[in-house]
């Protein structure tokens, strides 16, 4: 379950991104919900919020590892532990995701916008969906 889930995230995002990159030019928005939500063409050399940008080798670095320190800490959860395995697959999805964008073309594509917070793509929401199911893990297993 561990590796569809996270190509099901990564192949997801890299469709949109497609569709985005293939249909806009850079920093073409469209609305998708007038006032609220738009979709913004964005190619980000940073990480969130824009920062460290064009530190393309140590994102690159950086990503990989935390690839790979996914991938250990669900080689060491149980069969049973579902949501914390769940959240370790769609943050692989979306870390390889970014990565992939970072190492082909230099940039990330980031294209949901809701004009009050920075740009970002489906990858971002997954690794902060998983970030946010391990605490919530971590908080219901100290109960």
């Amino acid at each position: 379950m561990f590796y569809p889930v996270a190509l099901l995230v990564f192949v997801f995002d890299t469709f949109v991104k497609s569709l985005i990159s293939g249909h806009f030019h850079p920093a073409d928005s469209v609305p998708l919900i007038r006032g609220i939500l738009n979709l913004t063409y964005v190619r980000n050399t940073g990480v969130a919020f824009g920062l460290f940008p064009g530190k393309r080798l140590l994102l690159i670095l950086i990503s990989i590892a935390v690839c790979a320190i996914v991938i250990y800490f669900y080689s060491r959860t149980r069969k049973k532990d579902l949501l914390l395995r769940v959240a370790f697959a769609i943050i692989l999805g979306g870390s390889l995701c970014n990565l992939f964008d970072r190492i082909f073309y230099g940039y990330v594509i980031d294209y949901v916008d809701f004009k009050v917070f920075p740009v970002f793509n489906l990858s971002d929401v997954a690794i902060n969906l998983g970030v946010f199911l391990i605490i919530l893990d971590l908080f219901f297993k100290r109960k």
